[in-house]
């Protein structure tokens, strides 16, 4: 049986997964010890006992130490881990010999949860050697991706609201804390009015556009947009913002690509419209004289798209999962976890038009067992069944790590 460990729980999700975790290490006989950042770290953690850190951040890590020191901390549990908190608590923790645990939405999403050591992204520890994945796939069914932990939009939403404005709104109570937020929440949400009445109008054009791309109207080439505002954009790419990867891709094809190659711009779903990304690509394109091959649009049908494409072109998106599962020629311009040779083309841009890298099925197949078996977790932040069973599933392997 593993010796009693003591686990410090830092930022987590906006749920009530976090102190429910918290519960079952407990009754597993281990110690738990809670940092509250901010008031919105409190409003999702309702147990007792927990620390307040009202400091400024370059004051965190001398403090930190000082508490794990003082309450025996063996292990760091976080969400987003490249928080500036969190950042400086895995320097910490690794000088002091701690283990630290990043939990994170799954790559295999959804109804999956990730687990692995220190962090995620450019930062990963997930192996990208094929003889690497192969070995530790060996002997593990794929996993089930069949979902079974539904939740809606706006449970998650509501949440992620709830806690973006009680961290705003409760900057008092903690005058020193540093977001990390590229937008304003406020700014954010008042957009989404604005958005949604723009997409109302703008759905059905779209939508008969990619009728017409799925019907083979022309070959094109998607690119999967991500949030500006994502942490593996700012962590895990060399791109200040994704129009400089957009600018590249556009020169690329107007330099490199087939003259009748179009190309798809697909927006993230959850796109605020703060980049006002029509401006932004109508500017690229007179740019580079592209006009009438570059097409911007919004549409929820990710899969037809990608299946009907020569390629599809993204930063790190777990987008770039689904591809490989489905066979398409993939590139992947920041890090991801997939950027593996035999998964995704390796060759560059300019050869990804008329030449790009097949994906090795069996490979991708030993990629998803892999992920399935030692880094991912079934289960939901939100769904109380599946909240249960990743809880039960963490809680084992946490435990079960010694040494």
């Amino acid at each position: 049986m593993s010796p009693q460990r003591c686990f410090l729980f830092l930022q987590g999700p906006p749920s009530l997964f976090w102190p429910r975790l918290g519960d079952a290490l407990q009754a597993a006989g281990h110690g738990v010890v809670r940092v509250n950042l901010c008031l919105a770290d409190r409003l999702f953690w309702p147990r007792r006992g927990a620390v307040d850190y009202r400091g400024r951040l370059a004051s965190w890590p001398t403090w930190l130490a000082a508490l794990i020191r003082d309450r025996g901390v063996t292990d760091i549990l976080y969400f987003a881990d490249r928080l500036p908190y969190h950042v400086a608590a895995l320097d910490t923790a690794r000088t002091l010999g701690v283990r630290v645990h990043a939990i994170e939405f799954g790559y295999l999403r959804p109804d999956w949860l990730t687990l692995e050591p220190e962090a995620m992204g450019r930062h990963s520890t997930i192996p990208r050697d094929p003889a690497r994945i192969r070995a530790l796939a060996a002997g593990h069914p794929a996993p089930d991706r069949a979902v079974r932990y539904p939740h809606g939009f706006v449970t998650e939403s509501l949440r992620e609201v709830t806690f973006n404005l009680t961290l705003v709104f409760g900057r008092p109570l903690y005058p020193f804390y540093r977001s990390d937020k590229v937008y304003w929440p406020v700014v954010e949400y008042l957009s989404w009015l604005r958005e949604l009445w723009r997409r109302r109008r703008i759905l059905p054009r779209d939508e008969a556009f990619v009728d017409r791309a799925l019907a083979g109207a022309f070959p094109y080439t998607l690119v999967a947009l991500q949030l500006q505002n994502d942490y593996q954009i700012r962590a895990s790419t060399d791109y200040a913002h994704l129009e400089d990867m957009l600018d590249e891709i556009l020169t690329s094809l107007a330099r490199d690509a087939p003259a009748d190659r179009h190309v798809i711009i697909k927006t993230h779903p959850l796109d605020c419209g703060l980049e006002n990304w029509p401006i932004r690509v109508a500017r690229l394109t007179r740019r580079h004289g592209v006009e009438g091959r570059v097409h911007l649009v919004h549409s929820l049908r990710l899969v037809p798209l990608l299946t009907h494409a020569t390629g599809v072109i993204l930063a790190n998106s777990t987008v770039g999962l689904t591809a490989i599962s489905h066979g398409v020629p993939t590139l992947a311009l920041g890090d991801a976890v997939y950027t593996v040779p035999g998964l995704t083309h390796q060759g560059g841009l300019a050869a990804f038009w008329t030449a790009p890298e097949a994906v090795d099925a069996d490979l991708a197949r030993d990629l998803f067992a892999m992920l399935g078996a030692h880094y991912q977790v079934r289960g939901s932040f939100y769904n109380p069944a599946g909240q249960a069973e990743a809880i039960a599933t963490i809680t084992a392997r946490l435990t079960a790590r010694v040494g």
